[in-house]
């Protein structure tokens, strides 16, 4: 069993190795890009919530 869990290590190690990894710019940009899309999908949600509890609330409280 301890055997193959140094296989497994030496295997993950050299698979990581291979990986291309992105440089410190692309990090940044996608970082960037994920919070935007982030702060755009939530300011969309709010005014879908905004919108539906004022109709709901004059449909509701006539």
């Amino acid at each position: 069993m301890f055997e193959g869990v140094l296989t497994y290590l030496r295997e993950a190690r050299t698979e990581i190795r291979k990986v291309s990894w992105p440089t410190r710019q692309q990090t940044i940009r996608y970082t960037i890009a994920v919070i935007v899309m982030s702060l755009v999908v939530a300011a969309f949600l709010g005014g879908l919530d905004f919108v539906f509890r004022t109709i709901l609330n004059r449909v509701l409280l006539r």
